[in-house]
């Protein structure tokens, strides 16, 4: 059987990245830069008010007090967005906003709170210190500055900077592209009554779903019945060049038995592009990889937990790499066992956990057969035993996956 490690290589150079692309800033949020960003502008754009004020040469306000204000004649009305440029007169003052750019020839701002707010002549009550609330021309940001680096994932603050910048959008390495399928003939929608032998398909909304979380688009998720044709028929409707699919996840029909719909529209002997394998792992054992019309396929078994752990080791890390995003593994953890477990001979077991991060522990949650959903959806952590090991006892350090 092929180790869990050679599976996790063979899968993540299947999985490549998309060439970078500009995408438009409300589309960009989550991505990864693809190359550095240079400002083009300065930041302020122009000198500008940082209070609701008056805009004044300070010498004209020496010795101003509450008692003994200086009394000056409001010669302009400047809001934010005022576009014409003004001076400011010797002996006057304009009325200023926040933001609003400030007239040729002032030195500072009196906060309006230091004022008696006239409109025709204002009373000032205290000194305008020199250079005091102005905000100057390119003080964040000067014309020229590498603001934003490769690799750097956009943000709502980049998203802020780079629109404060003037830009329209960002080059990114774009969303991997992910077509789901789900088989099996005794799968139904959920909400639709249940005939003897059937059960709800869940597996395409569950890898749906992880597929998002993992930070890729979703472009279609399809079931299809244990029917070469039908299987073959949803993969010629979604997997064409204008869906620009990078990846084709199935779940089921990759056992040894009869009706195993995906080995037999691919060929079990691998034949058709598509390499079927057994890795040494619990749960998870029939895998598949290979290439459909250059598409690459990654295919899963059909038991529910075993799908979404596979999912787990193989897909998720290498969809985050293939986008550049930081952290493409979940986080490992030591923690020491609280029980004695056993695992099957020469398999690498993932069991369902409950992690204890305060405590530095780790409980087994739930039998270890791949039909218990139940307890992987209440679990926080997949507790990861060695291929070698049969028996752990209480008070072993082994690794845990983090999955909060």
């Amino acid at each position: 059987m092929r180790s869990v490690e050679e599976h996790q290589r063979v899968v993540a150079a299947m999985i490549s990245a998309r060439p970078a692309a500009a995408a438009p800033l409300d589309q960009s949020q989550g991505l990864v830069l693809a190359e550095d960003v240079v400002a083009e502008l300065a930041l302020p754009v122009f000198d500008n008010s940082a209070m609701d004020g008056y805009a004044v040469r300070a010498e004209d306000t020496d010795g101003a007090t509450p008692e003994r204000p200086v009394i000056l004649p409001v010669a302009e009305d400047i809001p934010a967005g005022r576009t014409d440029q003004l001076t400011l007169q010797p002996g006057t003052a304009h009325r200023i906003m926040t933001g609003a750019p400030m007239p040729t020839g002032a030195t500072g701002v009196v906060p309006v709170e230091n004022t008696d707010g006239g409109v025709d002549n204002v009373a000032i009550y205290a000194r305008s210190e020199p250079g005091k609330h102005i905000r100057r021309a390119g003080e964040d940001v000067a014309p020229g500055t590498t603001v934003l680096r490769r690799g750097q994932v956009v943000t709502p603050a980049v998203l802020g900077l780079a629109a404060a910048l003037g830009l329209p959008g960002l080059p990114v390495i774009p969303r991997q592209r992910v077509l789901v399928i789900s088989t099996g003939t005794e799968l139904v929608t959920p909400g639709t009554p249940l005939q003897p032998g059937q059960i709800y398909e869940s597996n395409s909304i569950m890898l749906a779903g992880a597929v998002r979380e993992a930070g890729a688009d979703v472009i279609a998720v399809a079931t299809a019945e244990d029917d070469v044709a039908q299987f073959s028929s949803i993969l010629d409707k979604h997997a064409t060049p204008e869906n620009e699919v990078d990846l084709i996840i199935t779940s089921g029909g990759v056992s040894a038995g009869a009706y195993e719909v995906v080995k037999d529209a691919f060929g079990r002997d691998g034949d058709q592009g598509v390499e079927f394998v057994k890795v040494a792992m619990q749960p998870g054992m029939p895998q598949g990889i290979g290439r459909v019309a250059g598409t690459t396929i990654v295919t899963l078994p059909g038991n529910p937990v075993s799908a979404l752990v596979s999912f787990e080791v193989f897909i998720r890390p290498a969809l985050r790499a293939a986008m550049g995003l930081p952290d493409p593994h979940r986080p490992h953890r030591p923690a020491v066992l609280a029980e004695a477990l056993t695992s099957p001979r020469g398999k690498r077991q993932f069991r369902r956990a409950i992690l204890d991060t305060d405590a530095g522990s780790v409980l087994s949650y739930g039998p270890p057969a791949s039909h218990h959903l139940r307890w992987l959806a209440s679990a926080n952590a997949l507790l990861d035993i060695p291929e070698g090991v049969v028996e752990v006892s209480a008070g072993t350090e082994l690794q845990v996956w983090d999955l909060t």
